[in-house]
């Protein structure tokens, strides 16, 4: 028997309020993460290489190998590149996108955006559990914020990484296959383009984890004949090699064994099977992180997760009476769910290289889950509800205690980061909004019959809280960390000589080649950065920069962290300081000087090391 799709009751009047519960996911969408999204600057590290990679696409015309601080970065598949370089391809940039991060973050924020509308949509066309009316249109929206609303998508949606964009994509593709499935009226292939385009966000994780999670819904439905039949594999994965799999040809025929050993070798299998930059964590690492991502909802999720696992256990303990169909379209959409969640959790608990925004493209699949328990109102969900409500609070208490523990902060790249926070009052106004939101929880669980309103009220608190507290409280951060980054960029490009190079040592920012336009060589705080640097100046090319003597170029520009000046072997070098700002200094020195000084230390037995093999070196 073929499953039948659910549907509300047909007419205008339902169409028109689906489509305003749509608007309404649309504005509160462009509010959480549209909104002075290029107020801030990029956010080192990794942002700014995206983003100069972007624009250095868009400026040369070199649209299928990204480049960055002149060598290619081969560490992600063209997709967000292309998507962030459109925005650097439009005119103005120096009125509407003076800091670079409108063109930069606006493909991750209309990724998460896409991902709102697609569960909204997907819930007021398919209402779980027979629901109608006013309960099915909050569920729809509880979800969708339910999802936005994660702390991980709250910055992950708002920075230009290419995770959302992974998140986005596999989402759409994931709500898609089900949408297949639940209507056999409605084709399929629109999942496996949009796979196809995960796969270029992202690369082969995609299929991984798409592939998981179909299996896993297939087996707990003891229906992946159906299944497979339903979604036609074979064609749909040749339509998604058509979508992804000519840039890989044409990468790897153009860049050979660079681009493969970099690419396939470090980003996808060695980031699997041992742990790289030292992001060891422990094996219930994304436990924890399920817990966090899901906050203040995380009871109500694991309620979700819990009645999904019991369904499937009925499912499998009890024979199906003959002629009757497996499918239960009532808890089809939450089983569904469940599989994606624990796709991702089983894929990278068994990755050795861990690190939270791996959990992304589970966030749809969680939000799923939290409304549709939410939306029960059993005595369990209840409960659920009322564990998220007194989390809520506990929250709100913590941040109203602020003045206790902020002074304990301490990050020596934000040392006034405390008193500024203190001062500007933005987290007792977060405290204020969590009282709110536990108002309105309170409100929820108070009449023994469940509210048609779902966790809607609560959410709408925590919206403000991300549009009053969090954002001025990102400005904030920004104004301690990135400006001055960006205000020694600007000390750069008015000192800088000719094709005099420039260096970074000790704290590394690549936000200052992004903001400088110019190749910046990067070295740490040891002494064998300082006999590196005076190497590479004589050796090394790249992109943008050619190699010349201390007689050829005598000076060399130098940014440096105050920590880092005070170390013994940066002491002596006469540097004739041309300006500084927060804790960073800029430094003109003589390159006779600091090529004597190298030679020092490598009398002491130091040795260059800049030329052994680094995969992710910028």
């Amino acid at each position: 028997m073929s499953p039948t799709p659910s549907r509300s009751p047909d007419g205008g009047q339902s169409a028109l309020g689906h489509w305003a519960v749509l608007g309404l996911i649309l504005v509160l969408g462009l509010a959480l993460f549209v909104w002075q999204l290029g107020a801030t600057g990029l956010v080192d590290e990794t942002p700014p290489l995206f983003a100069a990679s972007a624009r250095a696409m868009a400026e040369s015309g070199q649209w299928l190998i990204p480049h960055v601080n002149g060598l290619p970065r081969y560490d992600k598949p063209p997709l967000i590149y292309w998507l962030m370089a459109l925005g650097y391809g439009l005119p103005g940039q120096e009125q509407w996108n003076p800091l670079g991060t409108w063109a930069a973050r606006l493909p991750s924020a209309l990724a998460v955006i896409a991902v709102m509308l697609s569960l909204g949509s997907t819930l007021l066309r398919w209402p779980q559990g027979g629901a109608g009316g006013l309960r099915a249109a909050c569920t729809a929206l509880g979800a969708a914020l339910a999802f936005a609303l994660s702390p991980l998508i709250l910055l992950w949606g708002r920075i230009a990484v290419s995770d959302a964009l992974l998140t986005g994509c596999l989402a759409v593709s994931l709500l898609l296959f089900w949408q297949a499935w639940a209507d056999p009226r409605r084709t399929v292939w629109p999942a496996w383009i949009a796979l196809g385009l995960a796969v270029l966000a992202k690369g082969p994780v995609a299929l991984a984890l798409a592939g998981l999670t179909l299996l896993g819904f297939g087996l707990s439905q003891r229906r992946l004949g159906s299944l497979w039949r339903r979604l036609r594999p074979l064609p749909g994965l040749a339509l998604t090699a058509l979508v992804g799999l000519p840039w890989y040809l044409a990468a790897l025929a153009l860049e050979g064994e660079a681009f493969w050993t970099s690419f396939f070798g470090y980003h996808n299998l060695q980031r699997f099977t041992s742990v790289v930059n030292h992001h060891l964590q422990p094996w219930w690492y994304f436990g924890a992180v399920l817990l966090v991502a899901g906050l203040p909802f995380s009871p109500l999720l694991l309620l979700g997760l819990l009645r999904a696992l019991g369904r499937w256990w009925r499912r499998w303990s009890r024979p199906a009476a003959p002629g009757v169909a497996r499918h239960d379209m009532a808890g089809s959409l939450a089983s569904y769910a469940a599989c994606w969640l624990l796709a991702v959790l089983i894929f990278f608990t068994l990755a050795a290289t861990k690190l939270p925004s791996y959990w992304l493209p589970a966030t749809p699949a969680a939000g799923l889950l939290i409304a549709l328990t939410a939306a029960e109102g059993s005595r369990a969900s209840r409960w659920a509800l009322g564990a998220s409500v007194a989390l809520m609070a506990l929250l709100s208490v913590v941040l109203a205690l602020s003045p206790g523990w902020i002074p304990l902060i301490s990050d020596p790249e934000m040392p006034t980061l405390p008193g500024e926070l203190l001062a500007s009052g933005l987290v007792l106004r977060a405290a204020a909004c969590f009282a709110l939101a536990t108002l309105a929880g309170l409100w929820l669980c108070w009449k023994p019959t469940p509210r048609p309103w779902g966790l809607v009220p609560a959410q709408l608190a925590l919206v403000l809280f991300q549009l009053l507290a969090v954002l001025p409280m990102w400005s904030l951060g920004d104004g301690v960390r990135g400006l001055p980054v960006r205000t020694v960029a600007g000390q750069v490009r008015l000192a800088r000589r000719g094709a005099e190079p420039l260096a970074m040592v000790g704290i590394l920012k690549p936000s200052l080649h992004y903001y400088t336009r110019q190749v910046v060589l990067y070295e740490g705080i040891s002494p064998t950065a300082l006999v590196n640097l005076a190497d590479r100046l004589e050796r090394e090319h790249r992109q943008g920069l050619s190699p010349s003597s201390p007689e050829a170029q005598p000076t060399v520009l130098v940014v440096i962290d105050q920590g880092t000046a005070q170390e013994p072997h940066w002491q002596g070098l006469d540097p004739v300081e041309l300006g500084r700002s927060g804790l960073y200094r800029l430094w003109r020195l003589d390159r006779t000087r600091l090529q004597r000084r190298a030679e020092e230390l490598r009398a002491s037995g130091l040795t260059p090391t800049w030329q052994e093999p680094v995969p992710e070196r910028y």
